[in-house]
């Protein structure tokens, strides 16, 4: 197809102009072949590569199309995830940015009911929502869709995946008959194709022909590793490419928080995305990944479409998708707008199958990587370090020494020592502030071995599962440590007679249970200095009061002090957990004044002092979820909870205490505006 300009498209001035102030001047293929097909009015069906156009394909004529003398809906968009509807929503923002009039909302779970009432109440002609809240308004009576021109599916295929197509085909329904309805995807699966028969007249199928299904300018390696080891090969291969900027992709919310948990340890700068996070979690995520404020995005498959970044230079599938389409999404996220990227599998050896599948169903050579050694991994570092330096002794931009790099010459040190130090000083600092982080995410934990680490000292047997042969000379990390399981338990034998002894008939108890108690064997043979040796039956004795104290059981007799069932009960008694706060007693009213214990605050935390309490009905997970979504700290930041009548206290880290407080005092908690400061 020859390549167009868009002022050959026949577009409007205003559309011309925002269009070139975002930079672009041709238009892509996708683009060239629906705009001019669209602003005629026809229904179309497209289908391009992920990354190649599409919004603005629809995104154009949609604006062109609108009368702002109207106040009504006109355009509906319907995308499958809020992510991908923000994202359409800027890009139609941008588009009508020199456009008078015309008003574009999008409405999606998770947002405020009060801001979409009060966008549809003055008037917005373009809706970009999903099924399920474009639904809900419809039962509200919110949304009217009498005077819809437009109907737009973007990524119809994930929609119908999801579960929408009930939803869809009722939205559909409620519109007018002689609508213009528009068919965007990048795959047109059987099911797509009766949608499309179903809800539109005549479609006008708009393909962009091409061999393969995936960005020739992305560049797709795998790489054959034991699952065990993929954490080690995925922080090698960031160092060995420089990697700044990407996105890794799981295929569990729970590996998504593993994954987050080693990156953050290793010095990398990473978060995570999933459907367990909250809409203000989620946004905060994905604009401080727009903004480079992150290096690595980890993220299921809910992000896999909808995340429109620059210069995204890797995608890593640190698990390979179930479905080879999901493959073609995820890969999408890089070499987009005709720049360059990589795609990168770590695949264990018993899901090899899966290349072969993707292989067939894109097209695509996937080309099989050399997993690099340690060796090279500080090559690399010591290149790119090289790099650094040399460039900065180009450029000239630094502050000059000399006066003290001449006194450590007069002392003695020659200038290639002196340099040595001073770089080995350097990536001393740099290791010292990429130093392992000790803060945990708060979740559920789960009994799995920890990911073993690369035996260096070996060529390849990191690598391959093998399933016999040369274990000899390879310790197996995943056997039982003993030793280390009698220092996990001690004492575990001290209150067991030695062989040969009958057992006691009361029962040893935790020793953090109850009353001390003494255990002893009562023997007139034996002298009290060997009680072990004793055959006769243990006799346990209480710290009884004196006036209590019975004589002595004679010699050679065979009865023992006995217990009753209070007595037994009460000594076993446990005490109370430290784990759970002790309930507030009930204080009787001719009982005096209630007095409340004070608690200390942990050493390593600081206590602050909120403005709400139970009067406005807030609990310790709402203050903990405040924290969280507000400053994006882990959970495990914030301690005891302690709310009161009309105010609370909370212990937090001390090193976070001042951003927390910072972040705070702008939020609300339960609709209440809160004020923080240092208790």
């Amino acid at each position: 197809m020859t390549p167009k300009l868009f002022s050959e498209l026949g577009l409007s001035p205003e559309l011309l102009k925002a269009i070139e102030k975002m930079g672009f001047e041709q238009a892509s293929p996708i683009q060239a072949a629906a705009i001019p097909v669209l602003l005629t009015g026809k229904d179309i069906v497209g289908q391009s590569m992920t990354g190649s156009g599409k919004t603005a394909a629809f995104g154009v004529p949609a604006v062109e199309k609108v009368d702002v003398t109207k106040r009504e809906v006109q355009v509906l968009i319907l995308c499958p995830t809020r992510e991908l509807a923000v994202q359409v929503s800027e890009e139609i923002h941008k588009l009508s940015f020199f456009k008078r009039g015309v008003n574009s909302l999008p409405i999606y779970g998770g947002q405020s009911y009060d801001r979409q009432l009060f966008g549809l109440k003055q008037g917005a002609q373009i809706v970009i929502g999903t099924p399920g809240r474009v639904m809900d308004h419809m039962r509200r009576g919110t949304l009217k869709l009498t005077g819809v021109k437009m109907v737009i599916l973007d990524e119809a295929d994930v929609m119908l995946n999801m579960g929408f197509r009930e939803d869809i085909e009722l939205i559909l329904a409620a519109t007018p008959k002689e609508r213009q309805t528009v068919f965007f995807s990048a795959t047109m699966p059987k099911p797509i194709r009766d949608l499309i028969e179903k809800n539109s007249r005549e479609p006008q199928s708009v393909k962009i022909e091409q061999k393969a299904m995936t960005v020739p300018t992305v560049d797709q390696v795998y790489y054959e590793v034991d699952r065990r080891y993929k954490m080690d090969l995925l922080t090698r291969l960031i160092d060995i490419f420089d990697l700044k900027l990407g996105i890794v992709f799981c295929n569990t919310k729970r590996m998504v928080d593993d994954l987050v948990d080693h990156l953050e340890a290793a010095g990398y700068q990473a978060d995570r995305l999933h459907g367990d996070m909250t809409q203000a979690q989620r946004d905060r995520v994905m604009n401080k990944f727009r903004k480079s404020g992150l290096e690595f995005l980890v993220a299921t498959d809910i992000a896999a479409r909808g995340i429109d970044v620059d210069d995204v230079q890797v995608v890593f599938n640190y698990d390979l998708p179930y479905d080879p389409e999901d493959y073609v999404h995820r890969i999408g996220r890089t070499g987009r707008a005709g720049r360059s990227g990589r795609a990168i599998s770590l695949v264990p050896g018993r899901e090899l199958f899966q290349i072969r599948n993707i292989e067939r169903f894109t097209n695509v050579r996937i080309q099989r990587g050399k997993i690099p050694t340690a060796d090279e991994v500080s090559e690399a570092r010591e290149n790119v370090f090289l790099e650094k330096l040399r460039a900065l002794l180009t450029s000239g931009e630094f502050q000059k020494h000399d006066r003290v790099i001449e006194r450590l010459l007069e002392e003695g040190h020659s200038s290639t020592d002196i340099a040595s130090a001073l770089i080995h000083l350097l990536q001393s600092g740099e290791a010292a502030k990429a130093a392992p982080k000790t803060e945990n995410y708060d979740r559920p934990e789960r009994e799995e071995r920890p990911p073993a680490r690369f035996d260096d000292r070996r060529e390849r047997p990191a690598y391959r599962d093998d399933r016999g042969g040369d274990r000899g000379n390879f310790r197996d990390d995943r056997r039982p440590n003993f030793e280390q399981r009698r220092d996990d338990r001690p004492g575990r034998f001290e209150d067991r007679p030695p062989r040969g002894l009958a057992p006691s008939p009361v029962p040893a108890r935790p020793k953090s249970f109850g009353p001390k108690t003494e255990v002893a064997f009562a023997d007139p043979k034996k002298s009290k200095a060997t009680p072990w040796k004793s055959d006769a039956a243990p006799v346990v004795k209480k710290n009884i009061p004196a006036a209590e104290i019975k004589p002595p059981v004679e010699a050679g007799a065979e009865t023992v002090k006995t217990f009753s069932d209070e007595e037994i009960l009460a000594s076993v008694k446990p005490e109370p957990s430290k784990l759970f706060i002790k309930p507030k007693a009930v204080v009787a009213a001719d009982a005096g004044p209630k007095i409340k214990v004070s608690r200390a605050t942990p050493p390593e935390q600081t206590r602050l002092w909120m403005s709400l309490g139970e009067t406005q009905g807030v609990t310790p997970i709402d203050v903990v979820n405040a924290v969280s979504g507000e400053t994006g700290l882990p959970g495990k930041v914030v301690g005891k909870v302690d709310v009161r009548e009309k105010h609370l206290f909370v212990d937090v880290a001390s090193e976070h205490a001042n951003g927390i407080i910072a972040k705070l005092n702008r939020a609300e908690i339960k609709g209440h505006k809160v004020k923080v400061k240092l208790a």
